[in-house]
């Protein structure tokens, strides 16, 4: 494909008439992975299902006009079901719970305009990806264990209350009481994503997994007659009513009392679903302008606001909060979207399927969609993760595993909490002087068109902003060193953030290069493990 700048899709509604057919396209295939995605990660949330589908429609419809990224997918994700299933339980469960939980999703979404505004779109990059990355495989361990139980055909009665270690011990009385139906439908509907998600066929590939799930999920459950089953009946099909009935008792469902009922732990979960789904949302957009083949970059201010925007909106309708959907954003990016256009017709066909579709969306086995956010889960906890962490470095291991053991003791607040202060404590026996664990000391000079970059001082995930500010300093296209010679420690953050600056200058024009690691030991094999000055 040509990328030259003359290229690039129009924005706005020149884009729309420019690139309609692809868009459109893109579009109608995301919704059909957004579809039963959204109906299970409202249910896993203890969120009316319904409103899984009310916050994928907000996502693409109504902020698609707003967003600061051309190709990412707004939408529930799976990463926070964890904070809301908790903050619904927290609040009391059921139908209170829920309002309640609403709440503080609203005010989060304020919170998140405010980021935008104060220009905290690269908020992400201070956490360290160690931290980050246990939290994600932390969730994807908590949503295997409920959903275990689920696809299993265990009654939701017996699970409520259970904290995620309580359900891993559960597994094996949930296999000796299973049902057998369900569990066939759950193990088939595994067992396709399983079997998708190693083929290799370009063209196969490009059909949505969850849409072949749902096409043998279906007619497996009117053909197992699960509907009429006395021990699962009640809970064996998705329940999801009509969106016109669901509002046409009023459209506004959130409940802030809990701020002064509850305050601690309003105050606690505002602070969750406002930093987790801003870091989550980040760092998908960050990671889908690397497959742009048009090479655009997201404004990542103005996507962070668009994403409160739709949070307060979806929070005050009765919708889960939303990010920006790493699998969904994968598949419209393959699916050749070339403009936001596709986000909101993703929107557009979920909200015909909800006021046309619904008893064909009734008909949804829940052991099929549980089914899938196993899959969902065990991605965000691949073995592989695990070893790529421990390429990266013992110390990265570290932070990475006491992040997973502590949240699922705990919960993701102090897991994360925890993990970061571990990091910091690596980082000063390391070498960083206390004095610039948050500021590091950077100087740059210019001859005759010459830049150099001389880092002084300690360089870690606590103080790269400073060294990203003064980067960004530098004129492009120019010669530039940055000499690290004299630095005590430049940790894997810190190594992520030079080396991704210096592909960024070079793909401009610009001559670069980093000189001074021969006087550091590396601490692995990897490109982007941590460096320590050698002592003299």
């Amino acid at each position: 494909m040509n990328n030259h700048k003359s290229n690039i899709p129009a924005d706005g509604f020149a884009g729309l008439k420019q690139n309609i057919s692809s868009d459109a396209l893109s579009g109608f295939l995301v919704s059909l992975l957004a579809l039963p995605l959204s109906l299970g990660i409202a249910k896993a949330s203890d969120f009316p299902a319904i409103f899984g589908l009310v916050t994928a429609i907000i996502g693409g419809i109504l902020v698609s006009f707003f967003a600061g990224s051309r190709l990412t997918i707004k939408g529930p994700a799976a990463g926070l079901i964890v904070i809301c299933s908790g903050a619904v339980g927290v609040f009391g469960g059921g139908e209170t719970g829920w309002h309640l939980a609403l709440g503080a999703v609203v005010v989060a979404g304020v919170f998140q305009v405010l980021f935008g505004l104060l220009k905290m779109g690269k908020l992400a990059d201070f956490f360290p990806g160690a931290a980050i990355h246990g939290m994600l495989a932390a969730i994807g361990i908590i949503i295997m264990s409920k959903q275990i139980h689920t696809l299993l055909g265990v009654p939701p009665a017996e699970l409520k209350g259970k904290e995620p270690l309580e359900l891993l011990a559960m597994i094996p009385q949930s296999i000796m009481h299973e049902n057998a139906h369900l569990t066939e439908i759950g193990l088939t509907c595994l067992a396709i994503l399983i079997i998708f998600s190693v083929l290799k066929h370009e063209k196969i590939k490009k059909i949505p997994a969850p849409l072949i799930v749902l096409i043998v999920a279906i007619p497996m459950g009117i053909w197992l007659d699960v509907k009429h089953e006395s021990a699962v009946a009640n809970f064996a099909l998705v329940k999801i009513g009509s969106i016109v009935d669901t509002f046409s008792k009023g459209f506004i469902h959130a409940d802030f009392s809990a701020l002064t009922t509850h305050t601690g732990e309003f105050i606690e979960y505002v602070v969750l679903f406002a930093l987790i789904g801003s870091l989550e949302s980040l760092l998908t957009a960050k990671a889908i302008d690397a497959f742009d083949p048009y090479k655009r970059k997201s404004d990542f201010n103005k996507d962070l606001m668009a994403v409160g925007i739709g949070n307060v909106f979806a929070g005050l309708l009765g919708g889960l909060p939303m990010i920006s959907e790493v699998a969904r954003s994968s598949a419209n990016v393959g699916n050749g979207a070339k403009t936001r256009w596709a986000n909101f017709f993703h929107g557009l066909f979920l909200l015909l399927a909800v006021l046309v579709a619904v008893p064909g969306i009734e008909m949804i086995p829940n052991a099929a969609l549980a089914a899938m956010l196993i899959f969902v889960g065990f991605k965000l906890a691949h073995p592989k993760e695990f070893i790529h962490v421990w390429h990266i470095g013992k110390e990265q291991f570290a932070v990475f595993t006491l992040t997973i053991i502590v949240t699922l003791a705990t919960d993701l607040l102090i897991g994360v909490g925890v993990g970061i202060l571990l990091k910091i404590i690596i980082n000063l026996v390391n070498g960083i002087a206390l004095k610039n664990l948050f500021k590091a000391e950077i100087e740059i000079t210019e001859n005759a068109g010459n830049y150099i970059v001389d880092i002084k001082s300690g360089l870690v995930f606590s103080n790269v902003l400073g060294l990203k500010k003064h980067l960004a300093t530098l004129p492009q296209g120019k010669n530039v060193v940055i000499d690290v010679s004299k630095t005590s420690i430049v940790d894997h953050t810190s190594m992520l953030t030079l080396n991704g600056f210096t592909s960024e200058y070079k793909e401009a024009g610009g001559t670069i290069k980093v000189m001074g690691f021969e006087n550091h030991t590396q601490l692995s094999k990897a490109n982007s493990s941590a460096r320590l000055l050698k002592k003299a």
